[in-house]
């Protein structure tokens, strides 16, 4: 089973904006909204390139969510589904604040 693994130091994060990282070899997209953490893959499945992280994050008929900086897609924060087309979707990990610290699990 992974292990919850240390990111970065929650102050490293800016609150609702998004950060790249790169964790066991798969690029995560790490935001931080409303005092929860969130982790996503960086790359944006519809404009297929690495930017999810740079997208901006807000709230879609009450659910949390980053819009593509690409497409203007909305995915879930929580779930990764697009909630424009549920066909599509982008992986999640799951993601904590432990301490100072900003943990991730990725498979």
């Amino acid at each position: 089973m992974n292990e919850f693994q240390p990111v970065c130091k929650v102050d490293e994060l800016v609150p609702d904006a998004g950060v790249a990282a790169l964790m066991q070899g798969t690029q995560i997209a790490l935001f931080y909204v409303g005092g929860e953490v969130f982790a996503m893959d960086n790359f944006d499945p519809v404009g297929r390139a690495n930017v999810m992280s740079r997208g901006m994050t807000g709230d879609l008929n009450g659910e949390l969510m980053v819009a593509s900086p690409l497409q203007k897609q909305h995915y879930s924060l929580r779930s990764g589904e697009c909630l424009d087309n549920p066909e599509i979707a982008i992986p999640v990990y799951e993601a904590c604040i432990d301490g100072d610290w900003v943990k991730v699990r990725v498979p």
